[in-house]
C-alpha cells in the first residue's frame, strides 16, 4: 500500500466518522466531501452511485409510511403487546422475538420505538430488571433487518450478487439468515435472562424507589396502545403490505425454479418474460402505497411526516453518499487490493465478516456496508456462499452506543437499569448484540458452507 493510498483511505475513513459524530443526513452528506476530495483533489476516477438500491429503498419506505399513516403500524404493536402481557414473565425472550419479526415485515429497526416503552412498563411491573429484555430487545430489532425481504441489506445483497455472478434470490437469503439470526437471538436472551441485579437487590434503584418522586416517575404511568381504536381501514393496509410482501416473495421464488425454453434451461421468471426483481419489488412497493393512500386512508403528508419514512430517506442518503465514496476510493485501487488480501482471502475467506464487522461500527448502516464492501469481496474471489453465511456480521454499530434505538431504549427504562457506562463500551447492549452477532455470523456459514453447500452454491455467470 503506497503512502497515497493510506492517505486517500484515511480521509474517506475520516468523512465516515464525521459523518457518524453528526448522524442523520451527515452520514451521506459528508462523505460527499471525502468524494469531492478523491476526485478533484487526488483525480481518482468517480464510481457509480447505487441507484438500483437507492429506488428499491425508495419504494419500500414509501409503502411502509403510507402503512404507518394508515394506523395499521398501530394495529400490529398492538397484536404484539397483546402476547407480551399476556405473557409478561417471559418478557426476557419474547421482547426481542417481537422486535425481531416486527422489523422482519417492515424493513425498519426503527418500529422499536413504539413497541420499547411497553416492553419496559411489562418487564418493570413484573419486578423483571428492565435491562433483561431492553437490551437484547433492541439489538434484535436490528438484527432483523438482514432477515426482512424489502430492508436495503439483502435487496442489496440479491441485486449485486446477481451483477458479480452469484445467482441468489431473496428466499435463499431469508432461509440464511432467518434462522441464523433467530438462534442469535434466543442465546442473546439467554444470556440476558439472569443479567445484572434482581430489582430487589439492586441498591441504586432500591434508592431510586425510595424517593417518592422517582417512584412516581418509574411506576406512575403505563405505556400502553391497547386504548386505541384501530380502524377496518387500519387493519385492510396491513393485509395489503403482508399481501405485498407476498407477492415478492412469490416473484423471487420463480428465480429459483428453472424450465426448458427451445432446448434451453432457464429460470421460471425468465422462461415468463419477467422484468429484474429489482423492478418487481419497486412496482410491487409502490402499487401497495398508492392503494393505502386511496383505499384505507393513509394520507400523503402524515405519511411523509412519520417516523418510518423518514428514518428511510435519511438511509438512502447515507448510502448514496457512503457507498459512492467507497466504491470510488475500491475501483481505483482494486488491483493493489487483490495483491494486499489475497492470500489472506484464499486461506480464511470468513474473515471478510471482521471487515464489514469493523465498517459496520463506522458508518452505522447495514444496507451501506452491503452496497460499499460487497462489490469488493466479489472482486477479491470470494465465493457467494461464503458471504451469504457471514450477512449477518453488518451489524456492528451496537458497539459504540450512538445508534438511534439504543439511545432512545435507555430513555424509555425509567427503571435507570439500561445504561450507557462511565467508559462508553461497558454498555447494556454490548453484550447481547455481540453474543449474537457471533451466534447468528457461524450459523449463517454452516448453513451455506458446511450443511447444504450444494443448494447455495448456484452461479449465473
Amino acid at each position: 500500500m503506497t503512502f497515497t493510498m493510506i492517505i486517500q483511505l484515511l480521509i474517506v475513513l475520516a468523512a465516515l466518522y464525521v459523518g457518524s459524530r453528526y448522524g442523520s443526513l451527515a452520514l451521506g452528506a459528508i462523505s460527499g466531501i471525502g468524494l469531492a476530495i478523491l476526485v478533484f483533489g487526488f483525480g481518482l476516477k468517480p464510481g457509480t452511485p447505487p441507484t438500483d438500491v437507492i429506488y428499491i429503498i425508495i419504494a419500500a419506505v414509501t409503502c411502509a409510511g403510507t402503512l404507518q399513516a394508515s394506523g395499521g403500524m398501530d394495529w400490529m404493536i398492538q397484536i404484539a403487546e397483546k402476547m407480551l402481557r399476556k405473557h409478561p414473565e417471559h418478557i426476557t425472550f419474547l421482547a426481542p422475538l417481537v422486535t425481531f419479526f416486527l422489523t422482519v415485515l417492515v424493513g425498519t429497526g426503527h418500529v422499536v420505538y413504539t413497541i420499547m416503552p411497553i416492553i419496559c412498563d411489562i418487564a418493570l411491573k413484573k419486578d423483571i430488571r428492565p435491562e433483561r429484555p431492553c437490551g437484547v430487545a433492541s439489538i434484535a430489532s436490528q438484527v432483523g433487518i438482514t432477515c426482512s425481504p424489502i430492508a436495503a441489506a439483502v435487496v442489496s445483497f440479491v441485486t449485486i450478487s446477481n451483477a458479480n455472478g452469484y445467482g441468489v434470490t431473496i428466499p435463499q437469503v431469508l432461509m440464511v439468515t432467518i434462522p441464523a439470526c433467530l438462534m442469535g437471538i434466543i442465546c442473546a436472551a439467554a444470556a440476558s435472562y439472569h443479567r445484572g441485579k434482581d430489582l430487589d437487590k439492586d441498591e441504586e434503584f432500591q434508592k431510586r424507589k425510595a424517593d417518592p418522586e422517582q417512584y412516581k416517575y418509574m411506576y406512575g404511568g403505563s405505556a400502553t396502545t391497547l386504548d386505541k381504536v384501530i380502524s377496518p381501514k387500519a387493519k385492510a393496509s396491513v393485509f395489503i403490505f403482508l399481501g405485498s410482501l407476498l407477492c415478492i416473495v412469490a416473484f423471487a421464488f420463480l428465480q429459483m425454479f428453472h424450465a426448458e425454453v427451445n432446448g434451453e434451461t432457464v429460470t421460471l421468471a425468465k422462461a415468463l418474460a419477467l422484468p429484474k426483481m429489482n423492478i418487481i419489488i419497486q412496482i410491487i412497493m409502490l402499487t401497495a402505497a398508492a392503494c393505502n393512500i386511496m383505499f384505507c386512508d393513509a394520507a400523503p403528508k402524515k405519511a411523509v411526516a412519520g417516523a418510518v419514512w423518514q428514518s428511510g430517506m435519511v438511509a438512502v442518503v447515507a448510502i448514496y453518499g457512503i457507498a459512492w465514496l467507497a466504491d470510488t476510493y475500491f475501483a481505483n485501487y482494486l488491483a493493489e487490493m487483490k495483491d494486499m488480501l489475497g492470500n489472506v482471502v484464499e486461506a480464511y475467506p470468513w474473515a471478510i465478516a471482521f471487515v464489514f464487522f469493523l465498517v459496520s461500527v463506522l458508518i452505522n448502516s447495514q444496507g451501506a456496508v452491503v452496497v460499499a464492501m460487497l462489490p469488493l469481496a466479489y472482486s477479491l474471489g470470494i465465493a457467494g456462499p461464503v458471504l451469504l453465511g457471514v450477512l449477518p456480521s453488518v451489524y456492528g454499530y451496537f458497539f459504540i452506543p450512538n445508534y438511534p434505538s439504543d439511545i432512545a431504549t435507555v430513555n424509555f427504562d425509567r427503571s435507570g437499569t439500561t445504561v450507557i457506562g462511565k467508559y462508553l463500551l461497558n454498555h447494556s447492549f454490548m453484550m447481547p448484540g455481540l453474543i449474537c452477532v457471533t451466534v447468528s455470523t457461524i450459523i449463517g456459514y454452516l448453513i451455506t458452507n458446511v450443511l447444504f453447500p450444494g443448494y447455495f452454491a448456484s452461479f449465473i455467470m
